[in-house]
């Protein structure tokens, strides 16, 4: 079996590339021949081919432009046609326009796995002239994989695929804290019950929410924010001019270096995103991961709140609702008892649902499956 990852960009910066990148490394290492073909951002003018591993390459092709959030590579074509024929499954991770119009007009006639990370919502203008080919994909695929069983029975856009779908939740390694830096991150807050979040500051992620359910919580508590993005002087001035600067911080870009020692060093961690284009927020599997109890939002047709079980690895609330994120905080580390309980749940939750392992096994299966049919 050979199989080709296609689609988004590199370097690795958003989650759709991570799950690419993380499926053709542990596909390789397990066996199976595995290569990731993507456009290049960082300005390079030709095809580069990277060994990853003897079963493994990663090809990645000059960007002239980006626009609405697409990397224009007509190289990827030239590259597909010229590759196609040697791979038994094309893995096509949507969405990315480019990747689609890759595929089809690359001449290949093997199985088509199109993974399904989450509909078009912001790109008005850009849905309207891809539906066409979106729509061709829909109906080319063999099977449509989405990362929780919610999001893509729940798609409008997926309505009358119902038969292709199925569902392989994103798996992670273990977040693995550094003791000392944790330590030195609980003294900078001595006293103090964290509250850890983590994301681009822009406005689906809800952050003007959480920062308003601070001024709910006591002062022994501090509400760390993780991230840099357009929002950042606004939401500074939120914090000010409600005198919380003793109860909410930005810290700006976490290094991936310091990002694990966060995770320990918290309390608790907090997702307050507020629209559908959070699909799945991996920063939760990161958490539970570490044991850390969950409060997240209840965002309609997502799956958000499935990935974080509502009373088993900690409680969901409705979005836009600074109050109820206060009282689920508040009621999480109030009480011992369901504390621990909750940390353990989020613990077995990773471990049950989460890990590569899972994530591989699952992927294996599905392409198994396709290449019975």
């Amino acid at each position: 079996m050979k199989v080709l990852q296609l689609g988004k960009f590199y370097p690795i910066t958003g989650g759709v590339e991570k799950v690419m990148f993380d499926l053709t490394v542990a596909l390789s290492t397990a066996g199976v021949d595995c290569d990731m073909l993507c456009a290049d951002e960082t300005g390079k003018r030709h095809t580069m081919v990277k060994q990853l591993n003897e079963n493994a390459k990663l090809i990645t092709t000059p960007t002239w432009i980006k626009r609405y959030a697409t990397c224009i590579s007509p190289s990827m074509i030239t590259e597909l046609r010229s590759r196609c024929n040697q791979y038994d499954i094309i893995h096509l991770h949507h969405p990315d326009p480019m990747g689609a119009l890759t595929l089809l007009l690359s001449n290949y006639h093997g199985k088509v796995v199109l993974h399904w990370h989450s509909d078009i919502i912001k790109q008005h203008v850009l849905l309207k002239f891809y539906m066409p080919l979106q729509n061709w994909i829909i109906h080319r695929a063999d099977v449509i994989v989405g990362t929780t069983p919610i999001y893509v029975n729940e798609s409008p856009h997926l309505k009358h695929a119902k038969d292709k779908l199925t569902s392989m939740p994103i798996g992670i390694d273990p977040v693995l804290p550094n003791p000392q830096k944790v330590e030195k991150i609980r003294k900078r807050f001595l006293g103090k019950k964290i509250i850890f979040s983590l994301g681009r500051l822009v406005t689906y992620k809800g952050y003007k929410f959480l920062i308003d359910a601070a001024e709910f919580l006591p002062d022994d508590y501090i509400v760390l924010i993780g991230g840099s993005g357009a929002l950042k002087n606004e939401l500074q001035e939120q914090i000010e001019s409600k005198k919380l600067n003793s109860k909410v911080v930005l810290l700006g870009r976490v290094s991936d270096e310091d990002l694990p020692s966060y995770y320990g060093a918290c309390d608790l961690y907090c997702l307050s995103s507020i629209y559908k284009t959070e699909a799945f927020a991996i920063v939760q599997i990161e958490a539970m991961s570490c044991g850390k109890p969950i409060i997240a939002t209840k965002i309609p047709h997502s799956g958000v709140s499935w990935v974080n079980a509502d009373g088993i690895s900690g409680f969901n609330v409705e979005p836009c609702n600074p109050k109820q994120l206060s009282d689920a905080i508040k009621k999480v580390m109030s009480n011992k008892e369901l504390y621990d309980q909750l940390s353990k749940g989020a613990k077995i939750r990773y471990n049950d649902l989460f890990t590569k392992e899972k994530m591989l096994n699952k992927c294996l299966e599905i392409y198994h499956n396709v290449l019975r049919k």
